[in-house]
């Protein structure tokens, strides 16, 4: 592991694209458990038979989620939970789980989930992947955007998308008593909701240990109206003096400044800062702020995620004045929010970061890597 803004030192890692084919959406049998030896019949492939459901409190509708094993006789103490991307690629998602469960020799122990957050079939074209299952009538339904920073699901009872995280800790806890840990990684977009919904999650139930593992988000969360700025031999700089991204910043330091002006005053404001909270995420912005300080997290971004080549994704990248702020690509906003969290936030560094060497804007990449196998499985 490294520390933060240092490059890594190990080979490379081949990247590796998800290819999910609908001919092969089907469950096989498990190998053992580990814990006591259960035979357990296992879903190795996003498919109807590992898709379950979660009615969500105050009758706020279904929450459905791909899991790997079933309640019982499972007895699982680890779970990994992956939050999908824009897409809605929840089955793109629990695959990514469970290839690097089995690289990392754990797909027999740990339970991998991946939930959905349904979007009404005429509202989902900018947000949809092949293969999932449309929504359903008492399905909780978000909009493409809403479930990303915690929006309310439509209709007469809504519930948040960060409660709908809660609630599905909750059921899991309920299915299998067994479990100890349960870890959530967030690629992308889903990195985004997750790091935003951390200063926000309700407390783990009673003998759980939660922890949140944040690879490549597009933006961050500031709980401070700073933001960073590169400089080099004590004057302003951009990224491309610093030296190859490999091992950004290099030459450079890391400054946060309160941006001058009002010319982006939106900087501040919810999903990028905490003015305006949204009410129904019953926090304030301190008490957030103490919250996410004291979780265990772990950051993670791709050493190619650091302009606007081919693999990085740099057309949907958000570029508005507020994202901006925070650096010009996922790899500097990230390698700078790791700088400010350890400055203002945890400072006694018990958040990290990893950047995973070779790999681009690539969720089976940036997740499978060795270096990211280490800290999804690396539990108290």
């Amino acid at each position: 592991m490294k520390n933060i803004g240092q490059a890594s030192t190990k080979p490379p890692h081949t990247c590796y694209s998800l290819l999910i084919a609908a001919s092969l959406l089907v469950c096989f049998p498990a190998i053992s458990m580990a814990a006591g030896h259960i035979q357990n019949e296992a879903c190795i492939e996003a498919s109807a038979d590992c898709y379950r459901s979660l009615e969500l409190p105050d009758r706020a509708g279904s929450l459905h989620y791909y899991a790997s094993l079933e309640p019982a006789p499972a007895r699982p103490q680890n779970a990994l939970i992956v939050i999908h991307g824009h897409p809605r690629d929840a089955n793109a998602s629990f695959q990514a789980g469970i290839s690097t469960a089995r690289k990392a020799g754990r797909l027999a122990d740990t339970l991998i989930v991946a939930p959905l957050f349904q979007v009404a079939s005429e509202a989902s074209g900018h947000c949809n992947t092949p293969g999932l299952p449309p929504a359903q009538p008492e399905d909780a339904l978000w909009s493409c955007e809403s479930w990303l920073d915690g929006g309310v699901s439509a209709g007469p009872h809504g519930i948040s998308s960060f409660a709908a995280l809660d609630a599905l800790v909750g059921e899991l806890k309920k299915q299998w008593p067994s479990l100890t840990t349960i870890t959530f990684a967030g690629f992308s977009a889903g990195a985004q909701m997750l790091q935003r919904q951390i200063g926000f999650a309700a407390e783990a139930p009673a003998g759980m240990h939660l922890r949140y593992v944040v690879a490549d988000p597009g933006t961050w969360l500031y709980f401070d109206p700073e933001r960073p700025r590169l400089q080099l031999g004590g004057q302003a700089a951009s990224s491309a003096d610093c030296g190859t991204p490999a091992v950004f910043p290099g030459s450079c330091s890391i400054r946060f400044v309160q941006p001058a002006g009002d010319n982006c005053a939106a900087s501040n404001n919810w999903k990028y800062g905490t003015n305006h909270l949204p009410s129904h995420l019953q926090r304030s912005a301190s008490e957030a702020r103490a919250h996410y300080a004291a979780a265990d997290i772990h950051y993670l971004e791709g050493e190619l995620d650091s302009s606007d080549r081919k693999g990085s994704f740099y057309p949907i990248l958000d570029k508005s004045c507020a994202a901006q702020q925070q650096g010009p690509y996922r790899l500097q906003r990230g390698v700078a929010y790791a700088a400010y969290d350890r400055q203002f936030l945890a400072t006694d560094g018990r958040h990290s970061m990893t950047i995973v060497p070779a790999c681009g804007h690539n969720v089976d990449c940036v997740l499978g890597a060795a270096e990211s196998r280490n800290i999804l499985f690396q539990h108290p």
